[in-house]
């Protein structure tokens, strides 16, 4: 008999535990050991943590990979249209058939013992890599890192710690130092650890302090590697030479910090996973992550627009991320007015986010994001970004936030819809 659609297997799985999110490693360990233990039968593992970047950085080290020719796994959350997102196996999505296959294995293996939905996906996902050959994992967390369902890998090639921020503070404590404690935790004793550039220094001494006290070789962001964009090429400088490389085909200027976080991974590996100067710049040229700074150009949306407007899409969602979408709008986007169709969760901080903005963005149209339980109705937003400075209205829905603002201003200009990832792939789908 042919397993049921995933949808209707995931339906079940949410019902063996009434917290979608409850961080431990104990539920974990008995559902791997009940499977035989996949995660022990893993390729090499590239393990990623952080808060911002972590999807970028993945997205350069996967193209980088396979411009070398491997095959490649990857896992990442949360997904943006189809569950079959997070689950990247040799080269392609998941198809449906293997996906339900994998995911009522773990469904009977677990019985009716309390998971997280997170982690009994993260099992199937290990069961998946295990079983299909490939000759690179990356890996990135769920949420924080020492009590992540995916820091049950006892010995990656590599750890990365993109940039840390103040994000899921309920989760992992309400001080910078220690949201970067419970990231750092994914370091492995003699384990090559990256650090990509941390904007807090708090951040940076916890995280050397713990790879000084574990034995992680520790390799930093602007003294082991410098990466930055010069003229029409991203200049990377390290222990290994200077190397003339594209710049990153993602957009934005903090996408040259993502890219040299991932040349100075896959340096870190050489002898595990050799890759030459040609295969990092298609990789640079070649990497694709949805919902990063990405210029929407066909579907009903972006047909809304007249000659000369342009739609774009993001879904950074903390205080930091809004920062560096404001310094990317004014880098390079300067020569054209910008406004913003902005929905939130009520677990952010949208004042924080939106106050970058303030003397930047023209209007905003604040929505509730469809279908997302924890989502601010768009009075809320609204009243949130008159605190920031901002002149805002809410509106019913996605299409009628651009009429309005279609409306409102003849000049050409972008609309940068943004505030969530939810609401970025609530944008995907209704685009098509």
């Amino acid at each position: 008999m042919a397993p049921a659609a995933p949808e209707t297997i995931l339906e079940r799985l949410q019902k063996l535990h009434p917290k979608l999110i409850d961080l431990s490693l104990d539920r974990m360990h008995r559902l791997l050991a009940a499977l035989g233990h996949p995660e022990r039968a893993l390729p090499p593992v590239i393990h990623i943590a952080g808060t911002n970047g972590k999807g970028s950085t993945l997205a350069y080290l996967r193209a980088i990979y396979e411009a070398a020719g491997y095959r490649v796994h990857a896992y990442s959350s949360p997904h943006l249209v189809r569950f079959n997102e997070r689950f990247y196996v040799a080269g392609a999505e998941i198809a449906d058939e293997p996906l339900a296959g994998f995911l009522e294995e773990c469904e009977r293996a677990n019985g009716d013992a309390p998971i997280t939905l997170f982690e009994i996906t993260t099992a199937a996902a290990f069961l998946a890599f295990s079983r299909i050959p490939a000759d690179v994992l990356i890996l990135e967390t769920g949420l924080g890192g020492r009590l992540d369902a995916t820091n049950v890998v006892d010995r990656p090639v590599a750890t990365v710690i993109t940039s840390i921020s103040m994000d899921h503070m309920q989760y992992l404590g309400d001080t910078i130092e220690s949201i970067a404690g419970e990231k750092a935790a994914i370091m492995k004793p003699g384990v090559p650890a990256l650090h990509a550039p941390q904007p807090y220094p708090e951040a940076q001494a916890v995280l050397d302090a713990y790879a000084a006290r574990i034995g992680a070789p520790a390799r930093r962001a602007g003294i082991d590697w410098t990466a930055k964009a010069e003229a029409d090429a991203l200049l990377y400088d390290s222990a290994l030479g200077t190397r003339l490389l594209p710049l990153p085909v993602l957009p934005g200027w903090h996408q040259t910090g993502n890219a040299g976080t991932a040349i100075a991974t896959a340096e870190a590996v050489l002898d595990r996973l050799p890759v030459n100067t040609a295969d990092i710049a298609a990789g640079l040229r070649n990497a694709r992550w949805p919902a990063r700074m990405q210029q929407l150009t066909r579907g009903p949306l972006a047909a809304m627009l007249p000659p000369g407007w342009e739609l774009w899409l993001d879904g950074g969602h903390n205080a930091d991320a809004g920062r560096v979408l404001a310094q990317s709008a004014r880098t390079i986007w300067a020569a054209r007015p910008l406004h913003l169709v902005f929905g939130m969760l009520d677990t952010k901080t949208p004042l924080d986010f939106l106050s970058a903005f303030a003397g930047l963005a023209g209007m905003v149209r604040t929505v509730a994001i469809p279908g997302a339980e924890h989502s601010l109705s768009a009075e809320q937003t609204a009243a949130m970004a008159h605190e920031a400075g901002l002149a805002a209205e809410p509106a019913e829905s996605v299409a009628e936030a651009l009429a309005d603002i279609l409306r409102a201003d003849g000049q050409p200009a972008r609309i940068l819809i943004c505030g969530s990832l939810y609401l970025a792939g609530h944008v995907l789908a209704e685009n098509g």
